[in-house]
């Protein structure tokens, strides 16, 4: 009986245990955290193999060919931006964490679970400065968002194209990759509807898994950025709190030095009445 009511009493225990470490937990962080991580991935992602098949399209359909000297032509600029994405995803990778760690200490769970806190004028510059960072973040996020859309037009445009192939029949149109300074002036890339190569491009995988990756990789970015304004509301609601946190400690402290010094002056006045009796 007693090792029965004793396990019950563990069971209860750990259950309550669970409910605090769960009550603990910045859920807004959370949500926002998992937001980005998801909208950087899907840009990241997706935006690095559809630049990969951007490079197989221009190669094979466009006969664009990689400069033998140290250039900046496409394909650099490719890589480069290739390069920009890694940076992107480790970069996110680390603020996201850092944003979460700091919805942790700016909970009120936090407060409930280990007592009060001292509220730094350090913790508070530095909620001031993640607030600053994550809007200059989500303001790149929207440059991000408007620099990916501009590869999705211009593949709608061609997809659109090849979709109605059979309106086009008779039409002198073409692709001229010089409008979009993929290639210099002076080179002619021209694939014109009803050629071979047009057919060819039309008819591959790479055209449309391209095209609907950019999609993916817009969506990513526009992800990002409603985790960027979510983060902003989340740290600011945090701030808010820091801030009358900071003003009740003031006036915790302030009352606490008050009764003290009342304690010892009921004190002093006792000692000097039993002194008199004395």
């Amino acid at each position: 009986m007693e090792e029965d009511m004793d396990e019950g009493q563990t069971q209860k225990g750990c259950l309550e245990c669970c409910i605090k470490c769960l009550g603990g937990i910045p859920y807004p962080s959370l949500i926002a955290t998992i937001l980005l991580y998801a909208g950087v991935a899907l840009f990241c992602g997706c935006g690095h193999e559809a630049l990969s098949g951007t490079v197989t399209i221009l190669q094979n359909y466009f006969e664009v060919v990689r400069s033998p000297v140290d250039a900046l032509d496409v394909f650099t600029m490719i890589d480069i931006i290739k390069y920009v994405i890694y940076g992107i995803a480790s970069a996110f990778f680390v603020y996201g964490i850092l944003l979460m760690v700091e919805g942790f200490f700016t909970s009120g769970a936090i407060k409930d679970l280990y007592g009060d806190f001292k509220i730094t004028t350090c913790g508070r510059c530095v909620s001031a400065w993640f607030i600053m960072l994550t809007y200059i973040f989500m303001l790149a996020w929207l440059g991000v968002t408007a620099f990916t859309s501009v590869p999705v037009f211009i593949y709608f445009n061609i997809w659109t194209i090849c979709q109605n192939t059979t309106v086009l029949e008779g039409a002198t149109l073409c692709l001229d990759p010089r409008q979009y300074g993929v290639v210099p002036i002076a080179e002619a890339k021209t694939v014109c509807a009803g050629s071979e190569k047009f057919y060819k491009m039309c008819d591959s995988n790479e055209l449309d898994m391209t095209f609907h990756l950019f999609i993916c990789a817009l969506s990513g970015a526009g992800i990002a950025v409603l985790a960027m304004i979510h983060y902003l509301m989340v740290l600011s609601a945090n701030w808010a709190y820091v801030k009358d946190a900071c003003r009740m400690q003031k006036y915790e402290d302030i009352k606490s030095k008050e009764e003290q010094e009342l304690h010892d002056i009921h004190s002093t006045r006792s000692k000097e009445r039993l002194n008199a009796y004395t």
